[in-house]
């Protein structure tokens, strides 16, 4: 049997949804008993996301096999059961580095190498390798918009796949935008045909629309997309904006989209079963009460940089039938400007939970060991990821232990307490790329401690990493001493995983990062408990008020 694809590219604007758009046609095509698998290629020539910005790109997704991808990999897990790895995110950088290796080590005999046929050939070839794995369907995303320079050797290879598999093999869904302009009072439908337009002019016609909007299509809307852009009426899907990005699927579902696309790839699949999703859908709509985090990091400014943490919470709260509300605090407004300011305690009040994420570099760490205090001596539970593991390690020993200069050798080498330093076979390494722990690593917990009992007693298990820096077993009696509970490590005893504090609500810190593998029907245990005991110290501050105003009346 032939396999079988579907090519999701985008027009007019960046950041339509391409991921999302993607992720909700593997998961309603999931649901229907299909094995999908998801690719997503990047036009930009950095070699992976792993070096590049947050601010510019937002967040590195990790997958299994510690491949640094692009943050709608992590999409399609959310959405998917797909399996995941280096295989299903290439960008032109790497295709472009896989090809000259090939030249130079003549496996071209001498040709010519072209952009046709050769880097096609390669993009071709990539496409190919994911769909071997026996997936009914694959769904590859092509990044970028139509009509950018560095997206063409991509949408080329994809007009040549279905030359060569015919067009029950191949279906073109392409998103693009229906504006609502303000001053006319109505929907614009131009740049819509445009963008067809120019994928049109580069061989490739769409076979299905996505039209985002703020609001709903009319029929004679859809009429009129379908007229100039050349497709059926029923193939103008309406991509409008919703609350939540989990009634994406749902949406999809009722204007049809799974089913044709089966029509159009000659595939017959049993109905969609969506009663979970249904169910998600509603618990988002009718909480049962909030619960309101705090997260103080580095990247604050744009959301995207978090994007996996922000899901991973929301999991935890739908989970509990909660509304999350998160508010974001960068981490440099909470240092202290003297050894005795504690006016941070202000900016941190009134939360019921406080979470300290990944990051790398100096900036805004001493606010960040100052959340940590707050939530420590304040009883406030406390979820500390990666660096937020690091800090929260090096506050215990600093006011605890004592410690009054302990650090991490990232943020100070010359430190005679190096609490956190560099994995020791990279020592040396500076190079930027390349020199981290990532991926997953298996972590051996401790019977009846807190991280075991959120596993539902498991005593092993797997989770993501990317960092360069580790807690220093040298410290760990002085620290074990003093109340701090080593909870997780390597089976080699190596490697410090999981920290926490007992007695406290929740002061919880990990070495890796759980929220690469929470999904929103299968929320992750740390996440969750998270939340609960976040609602637990909700529910108990609200207590305390109430008896304090009986108290005064």
């Amino acid at each position: 049997m032939s396999a079988k694809y579907v090519f999701v590219t985008g027009g007019v604007v960046s950041s339509l949804g391409k991921g999302l758009a993607a992720a909700s046609i593997g998961c309603l095509l999931e649901s229907r008993g299909l094995r999908v698998n998801m690719m997503k290629f990047d036009p930009y020539l950095n070699v992976d996301p792993g070096t590049m910005s947050p601010f510019q790109h937002g967040e590195v997704f990790v997958t299994d096999d510690g491949a640094e991808t692009d943050l709608d990999l992590g999409h399609y897990e959310r959405f998917t059961h797909a399996p995941l790895s280096r295989d299903n995110n290439l960008t032109t950088g790497r295709i472009y580095e896989q090809i000259i290796l090939k030249e130079r080590r003549g496996d071209y005999l001498g040709k010519t190498v072209q952009v046709i046929p050769h880097v096609t050939n390669e993009i071709k070839n990539a496409m190919r390798k994911v769909s071997a794995n026996g997936a009914d369907v694959t769904i590859v995303e092509i990044g970028g918009t139509v009509g950018d320079i560095e997206s063409l050797p991509f949408l080329e290879a994809i007009r040549q796949m279905r030359q060569e598999l015919g067009r029950e093999n191949t279906v073109f869904v392409h998103l693009t935008l229906v504006p609502w302009i303000a001053a006319a009072q109505e929907l614009k439908t131009k740049p819509t045909q445009h963008s067809v337009k120019e994928l049109l002019s580069i061989g490739i016609q769409a076979d299905v629309l996505l039209c985002r909007s703020d609001r709903n299509l009319g029929r004679e809307m859809r009429q009129k997309i379908a007229a100039f852009c050349n497709v059926e009426e029923k193939a103008v899907i309406g991509a409008t904006t919703v609350p939540s990005i989990y009634e994406v699927p749902l949406n999809f579902a009722a204007e049809g989209l799974d089913s044709l696309i089966l029509k159009y790839l000659h595939k017959c699949a049993p109905e969609a079963d969506l009663s979970r999703w249904k169910d998600l859908a509603h618990r988002v709509h009718h909480p049962k009460d909030d619960v309101n985090i705090a997260i103080v990091g580095k990247y604050v400014e744009y959301e995207d940089s978090y994007k996996s943490l922000k899901e991973a919470l929301t999991h935890g709260a739908m989970s509990q039938n909660l509304k999350l509300n998160i508010t974001w605090i960068e981490a440099e407004g909470l240092e202290s400007k003297t050894p005795e300011d504690r006016s941070f305690e202000e900016q941190l009040a009134g939360y019921d939970g406080i979470l300290v994420p990944g990051g790398f570099g100096k900036r805004g760490i001493e606010g960040m060991l100052n959340a940590i205090r707050y939530a420590r001596e304040k009883q406030v539970p406390y979820f500390g990821i990666c660096l937020g593991m690091q800090t929260a390690c090096i506050e215990f020993a600093r006011n605890v232990c004592g410690l009054k200069d302990a650090n991490s050798s990232e943020f100070d080498p010359a430190t005679q307490h190096r609490v956190i330093y560099k994995l020791r076979e990279l020592l040396g390494v500076e190079e930027m790329g390349g020199t981290m722990r990532l991926g997953a690593w298996t972590c051996i917990m401790q019977e009846g401690s807190l991280a075991s009992t959120a596993y539902g007693g498991a005593t092993e298990i797997s989770e993501r990493h990317r960092h360069r820096y580790e807690f220093n077993r040298e410290y760990e009696a002085l620290l074990t001493g003093a109340g701090l509970r080593i909870s997780g490590s390597t089976p080699d005893q190596t490697y410090v995983e999981i920290v926490e504090i007992p007695g406290h609500p929740y002061f919880l810190g990990c070495q890796f990062h759980p929220e690469f593998k929470s999904k929103p029907l299968e929320p992750h245990p740390l996440f969750r408990e998270f939340i609960v005991a976040s609602y637990k110290n909700r529910g108990a501050r609200q207590e305390q008020g109430t008896l304090a105003i009986e108290t005064i009346q």
